[in-house]
C-alpha cells in the first residue's frame, strides 16, 4: 500500500495548493499558487483549475518521484453554491490527465472540518475573511452561517472590520457609539474617511478589505472599550454558529481554524468564554491540520477503503471510475 498515489488539492480565495502523497509515506510535497481559480457565468471554472492543477501536480511529482494518483480530492470554496461545472466535468478531467480511479469533490468547510478533527464527531469553526461552522455526527454534516458577507459571515473578518469602521465613523460624525482611536487608525489605514465609500464599494474584494481592518480593530481592543465590544460581539456571534452546527453527541470536540484566529487573544479569550456558556458539554481541542492536510486525509481515506466523512453532493462527493 505504501507506493498508493493521492493528489489532494485545496482552492480558495487565496489561491490553489496542490499535494502529493502515498498511503504509507504521507505527504511528499505541496506547491501553492497565490491566484484563486476563475469564477465566471458558470461557477467556479474547471478549465482554469485543471490549467492551474495540472503543472503543479507533474512538477510536484517530477520532485518527488511520487507514484501516479490512484486518488484525487479537490476541496473548493463555493462548492454547494457555485460547483455545478466542477461536479459536471473534473470528475473526468482528472481521469484524461492522471489517470486516477476514484475522486471526491469537497467543500472547503468539509476539508478544514477534515484536516481539523479528522474523522471524529464534533464541530469546527473555519474563519477568515468569511466564517463557516461545520458539524457532523459522522452520518451527516449540520453547518451554519457561511452566506458571504453582505449576508452573513457573522464574527468573520470582514464582520469585525465593518463593524470597525462603522464605529470609526461614528466618531467622525460625532454620533454616540463612535471610536476616537478606531478613526485614527481608519485615517492611517484608508485615508480621509469621505473617501472610504467610493474607495470600498466598487471593489470586488471588499470583503477582503474589510477583513484587513480586522487587526487593527483587535491592536485596540486593551485600551478602548468599543474595539473590546466589537470583538465580542464577534466571539458571540461564532459561538452561536458553533452551536447550531455542533452534532447531538454526548461530548462532541470543537476546533477553530482559519487566519482569523491568529489575532489572538483579544478575540480567542472572549470566544473561549462563549462557546462555554451555549456548548458548556464540548471539548475544546486544537486543529489538527488546515483543509489541504484534511484533502489528504480524505483521499488516503478513499484509497483504503475506510472513509469515515458522510456523503453529501454539495459537501463531499465521491465518483469511481472504471
Amino acid at each position: 500500500m505504501s507506493d498508493v498515489g493521492v493528489l489532494a488539492v485545496d482552492s480558495g480565495g487565496s489561491g490553489l495548493r496542490v499535494a502529493l502523497a502515498t498511503v504509507g509515506q504521507g505527504v511528499l510535497g505541496r506547491r501553492s499558487s497565490p491566484d484563486p481559480v476563475r469564477t465566471g457565468a458558470r461557477g467556479i471554472d474547471p478549465e482554469d483549475l485543471m490549467a492551474r492543477l495540472v503543472p503543479a501536480a507533474r512538477a510536484l511529482a517530477a520532485e518527488t518521484g511520487a507514484p501516479p494518483p490512484t486518488t484525487a480530492v479537490v476541496g473548493a470554496a463555493g462548492l454547494g453554491t457555485l460547483g455545478g461545472a466542477l461536479r459536471a466535468e473534473l470528475p473526468a478531467a482528472l481521469v484524461r490527465e492522471f489517470g486516477v480511479r476514484t475522486t471526491a469533490l469537497a467543500a472547503d468547510a468539509v476539508t478544514a472540518y477534515a484536516g481539523a478533527l479528522g474523522a471524529r464527531p464534533g464541530v469546527v469553526v473555519a474563519a477568515g475573511t468569511g466564517v463557516i461552522a461545520i458539524g457532523t455526527d459522522l452520518t451527516s454534516w449540520r453547518r451554519a452561517d457561511g452566506w458571504g458577507h453582505l449576508l452573513g459571515d457573522s464574527g468573520s473578518g470582514a464582520w469585525i472590520g465593518r463593524a470597525g469602521l462603522e464605529a470609526a465613523l461614528r466618531a467622525y460624525d460625532g454620533r454616540p457609539g463612535g471610536s476616537a482611536a478606531l478613526l485614527a487608525l481608519a485615517r492611517e489605514r484608508f485615508g480621509p474617511l469621505p473617501g472610504l465609500p467610493g474607495l470600498l464599494y466598487p471593489r470586488s474584494d471588499r470583503a477582503a478589505v474589510l477583513a484587513s481592518f480586522a487587526p487593527c480593530v483587535a491592536s485596540r481592543a486593551h485600551d478602548d472599550p468599543v474595539a473590546a465590544g466589537v470583538l465580542r460581539a464577534a466571539a458571540r456571534h461564532l459561538a452561536d454558529s458553533a452551536a447550531a452546527a455542533c452534532p447531538p453527541a454526548d461530548a462532541p470536540l470543537i476546533a477553530l481554524t482559519g487566519g482569523l484566529f491568529e489575532i489572538g487573544a483579544p478575540l480567542v479569550v472572549p470566544l473561549e468564554e462563549e462557546l462555554a456558556g451555549v456548548l458548556p458539554h464540548a471539548r475544546r481541542t486544537s486543529a489538527g491540520g488546515d483543509p489541504l492536510d484534511g484533502a489528504v486525509r480524505i483521499a488516503v481515506a478513499l484509497a483504503t477503503d475506510t472513509c469515515g466523512w458522510p456523503y453529501e453532493e454539495t459537501l463531499l462527493s465521491v465518483a469511481h471510475h472504471p
